[in-house]
């Protein structure tokens, strides 16, 4: 029988890894530096190179590659037709000649020192690639991931991020074209192979395309949230095990996977579920690198790696500014756009293994490449630094106008909650050819958005993770208009914290709602019916024979005086909901004009209620 101790093994290195990360990380954070760059040296120092904490980073490498799984479903997830379409050509093609151009320069390098030419190939390959993470932190921390140069190192990031699938497919058919196998016997292997691949990627997408929406709306109505999450892991890992099964990647799988559910109305749900552990297990992948780089072989041939990160630097800073210069940017635009994608990126650390487990990469070769990988991570985003703090010194006017905002990028207003109410708002909204993003967790009313042909997504507003994913941080307006009093509230106090930038516009239920919204100092507020029964009091006066400019000024009249109550009474004691005694009756209708007669009843019981509330009244 396992006794206590066999159950709870697992725990100190579990333990070793948290401890690593919150120790490692926040230091790298407060130098200015990547989290990866954290988690690549926390690796280095409880590796068997360093203190030995984990003498076996294989352990580690098979869950932690998850972690890898996880973001390419994240890649796919965010990528829209209308997003590739409006970056067409960057994608296209400075992303084709980057990666192009940097493989054959960097292959080309390790061939002449001495590289069989599957190796250089795979290894040209992975320094070509660059650090999607650290280029993006970059670029926010500069605030220019909208700038013209931003958005080409973007389309690059992009076009990586769709050709590593490509070629973690490719590499075995690689490998099986070095062993020598002769040509009928390889072409037959070769088609058997592929006709299986294409057969399981095509039920792949017929399962995807007919299945998954159904299947997400069928869960979606039980309210289970934590069932939500298991399924979309369920998703995700089970098409990444049936890539694998037929030949392909794993990445690939959840690549695809993620690419038939970005037009779905439950992507941002799906992404906040999944984000989490994409976050924790990239991490864990990283230190698995970390671990795996011997520091006896890197200071065996320090020299040899020093020119070698020097020289892979400089080559792709050279192509990569001259390309951008040639699609149109400033040179100065160029520089900082090479400098953003100098850094080897996380693929290197998918690649290289893959190309050593086919035997295109020796051992000694692939350690080297590794190492050499970390460490332009680790100087790559230093040199960005160093070249903003050069060029801020020097003053030149752009030689480009700014282009339009990236078609499908975040919507410039968030509407929370699609029932009566939000249908008519964003009728307004869209009246306008406003970009409007809206969440909702009612999967009817999701149904009822698409009749409208607008695109809502599944999700609960309340969480800070799916307002995150929704665009809440990139929104000039978020519009709450969901029925819940409570959840209202919390919302409007996420967002106050977590997206200060955002105008809050929230639909209130009542009187007392108004009140406590005020007091959270709301951008606007309207209760639901307020507007909706003036309007309805205009036209009755109209009807009993006033003017349309007299029952105007009336209706204007009762408008200001019910908001200077709102005012006297939001300046009164503070609301308690839970309190029946402070809120409902002490906030109660009263008319905002003398009455011209005493009230009377039409029978006994009705003066007597009257009676009773004139005692309470005068009590």
């Amino acid at each position: 029988m396992a006794t206590a101790a066999d159950h709870a093994s697992f725990l100190p290195p579990v333990l070793t890894f948290l401890s690593a990360a919150v120790i490692g990380v926040p230091i790298f954070r407060l130098l200015g530096q990547s989290a990866v760059l954290g988690y690549l040296v926390a690796g280095v120092v409880i590796g068997p190179s360093g203190l030995s904490l984990i003498t076996e980073p294989e352990t580690a490498r098979s869950v932690s590659e998850l972690g890898v799984v996880l973001l390419l479903f994240i890649v796919g997830l965010e990528l829209e037709i209308s997003r590739l379409i409006s970056l067409r050509r960057d994608i296209l093609g400075l992303g084709t000649l980057q990666l192009g151009l940097c493989a054959l320069a960097l292959g080309g390098l390790g061939v002449l020192s001495g590289l069989s030419g599957g190796a250089a190939t795979v290894i040209g390959i992975a320094l070509a690639l660059s650090a999607t993470a650290v280029a993006l932190q970059l670029l926010e921390e500069r605030r220019d991931l909208a700038s013209p140069y931003g958005q080409r190192a973007f389309a690059v990031l992009l076009f990586q991020d769709l050709s590593i699938v490509g070629i973690l497919a490719l590499l075995p058919l690689v490998a099986q074209t070095g062993t020598g196998q002769g040509g009928e016997a390889w072409l037959g292997t070769a088609l058997q192979s592929a006709g299986t691949a294409v057969a399981a990627v095509i039920g792949v997408v017929l399962v995807g395309r007919y299945g998954l929406n159904p299947f997400f709306r069928l869960l979606a109505a039980s309210g289970a949230r934590e069932v939500m999450t298991a399924a979309a892991l369920l998703v995700v890992l089970g098409t990444a095990l049936i890539m694998e099964e037929v030949g392909l990647s794993m990445a690939m799988g959840a690549f695809l996977a993620g690419l038939l559910l970005a037009e779905s109305n439950f992507r941002h749900q799906l992404e906040a579920d999944i984000e989490p552990f994409r976050g924790m297990l990239l991490g864990l992948f990283f230190m698995s690198v970390g671990m795996s780089i011997d520091l006896g072989l890197v200071g065996q041939n320090w020299l040899g790696l020093t020119v070698a990160t020097v020289g892979a630097i400089l080559i792709k800073v050279a192509l990569v500014a001259g390309l951008f210069r040639l699609f149109g940017s400033s040179w100065l635009d160029g520089l900082r756009g090479a400098a953003v994608l100098a850094p080897a990126g996380e693929f290197a650390f998918v690649l290289l293994p893959v190309g050593q487990e086919l035997g295109l990469v020796d051992g000694p070769s692939g350690r080297l490449a590794i190492a050499l990988a970390a460490i332009t991570m680790l100087i790559g985003p230093i040199g960005a630094k160093v070249l903003d703090g050069v060029l801020a010194r020097r003053t030149t006017a752009p030689l480009e106008p700014e282009p339009e905002a990236i078609e499908g990028a975040e919507a410039r207003v968030l509407v929370i909650g699609f029932g009566r109410f939000g249908h008519i708002l964003n009728q307004v909204l869209l009246a306008q050819g406003l970009s409007v993003t809206v969440i909702d967790k009612d999967v009817e009313q999701i149904r009822s958005a698409a009749r409208f042909g607008f695109r809502v997504y599944y999700g609960d507003g309340t969480r800070l993770d799916v307002l995150r994913s929704s665009g809440a941080g990139k929104a000039e307006v978020v519009c709450i208009c969901i029925d819940d009093p409570e959840a209202t509230l919390k919302i409007v106090d996420l967002v106050h914290a977590e997206f200060p930038a955002a105008r809050t516009y929230v639909r209130v239920f009542d009187r007392v709602q108004a009140i406590e919204a005020m007091g959270r100092d709301v951008d606007y507020q309207i209760r639901e019916t307020f507007e909706s029964a003036l309007a309805f009091g205009r036209a009755t006066l109209e009807a009993l024979g006033l003017s349309p400019e007299e029952a105007a000024r009336t209706v204007d009249d009762v408008r200001k005086r019910d908001l200077a109550r709102l005012v006297l009474q939001q300046a009164g004691d503070p609301l308690d909901r839970t309190d029946p005694l402070r809120s409902l009756v002490r906030i109660k209708p009263e008319p905002l004009t003398a009455p011209l007669h005493a009230s009377h009843g039409l029978n006994p019981e009705t003066e007597d209620i009257i009676a009773r509330e004139r005692a309470g009244a005068d009590g």
